[in-house]
């Protein structure tokens, strides 16, 4: 069965750190290309990192360079997104995404207070 699980949310103060882990299983990890994205409410879904299948080269929205870090282990099937000096405008449902396969996590609420 082909799936893609998030971890590792939570509420965090506005300058704190949260690491998301997302874990695919049924695919074949280190050929796909992944992406992390969010939904807060009442906006639509964004894209946050996006990793390419088989190295760390990345490209990142305008909003988090600098502070969210994507990257991956293809010995662990697992996609990670690091995220630094978090801000209140951070809040949001954040997703795991595998387009080849159109596959989406349950996503992970990530809360940051002010």
């Amino acid at each position: 069965q082909k799936q893609l699980v998030e971890s590792g949310g939570g509420l965090v103060q506005a300058g704190g750190s949260l690491k998301l882990s997302c874990v695919a299983s049924g695919i074949l990890f280190s050929l796909n290309n992944m992406g992390w994205y969010r939904q807060a409410p009442g906006k639509q879904r964004e894209l946050v990192a996006f990793i390419i299948s088989g190295s760390q080269l990345a490209t990142y929205a305008d909003s988090v360079k600098g502070r969210f870090t994507i990257s991956r282990d293809n010995a662990k099937n697992t996609v990670y997104l690091q995220m630094n000096s978090l801000k209140p405008e951070d809040t949001a449902v954040y997703y795991c995404n595998a387009p080849a396969n159109r596959l989406w996590g349950q996503g992970t609420q990530v809360t940051v207070s002010s």
